[in-house]
């Protein structure tokens, strides 16, 4: 996937349109998911003050979830059949079509960001931007949790849908403090038959 990150980030897009009905069977309920995800994005949510955006939505079942624990959230995805499929299974939760590397918000507009997995095919050297853009949308002490699978050495892997990054918590947690963030807390985790789980919530200073 090096090259044009248009290009990339197309491949992407296209990949998960053409198994989206697939994927919210499979991983598009809250209770599919593990419980200790559930807690710490329950937690997350208690500390967020003003809007939020769950960036990189996917189902939108994350989405439902922190709006249901009283925060004003939408979900954002530029996958359109996810967009599609989140705003007929929710309808009382927004959602919007977009990318995360320019999400609809003004500067320092929002008290938080969920990006759970949400660049785990990005291209390592486009994340930077990434994060900056995270950070541009956040007013100051604003409340970043960002998800991804962890591993020794920042590389490629194969997933089910397209090319996957393992991220090192020390790459990431340097790259966040870089795009203007404080790391608060860090987690880590291996369940069995998973990949190596990473989670840091991270403050806009």
């Amino acid at each position: 996937m090096r090259g044009d990150p248009a290009t990339a980030t197309a491949e992407v897009r296209e990949r998960y349109r053409s198994r989206a009905a697939e994927y919210t069977e499979l991983l598009g309920s809250v209770d599919a998911m593990a419980a200790p995800d559930r807690d710490l994005i329950a937690h997350w949510a208690t500390m967020i003050e003003g809007p939020a955006i769950d960036a990189g939505c996917g189902p939108g079942h994350w989405t439902r979830f922190i709006a249901d624990h009283g925060v004003a959230v939408e979900g954002v995805d530029m996958v359109p059949e996810f967009i599609e499929g989140a705003t007929e299974r929710f309808p009382d939760v927004t959602f919007r079509l977009g990318r995360i590397e320019s999400l609809p918000a003004d500067d320092g507009a929002l008290g938080g960001v969920l990006a759970w997995y949400s660049v785990i095919h990005t291209e390592p050297e486009q994340v930077p931007a990434i994060l900056g853009e995270f950070a541009r949308v956040l007013r100051p002490r604003g409340e970043l949790l960002i998800g991804f699978f962890e591993g020794p050495r920042l590389e490629p892997f194969d997933h089910a849908v397209v090319t996957a990054y393992f991220w090192p918590v020390p790459e990431m947690r340097s790259a966040l403090e870089v795009a203007g963030f404080e790391v608060v807390a860090v987690h880590t985790r291996t369940d069995p038959g998973r990949r190596p789980y990473g989670a840091i919530l991270a403050r806009r200073r």
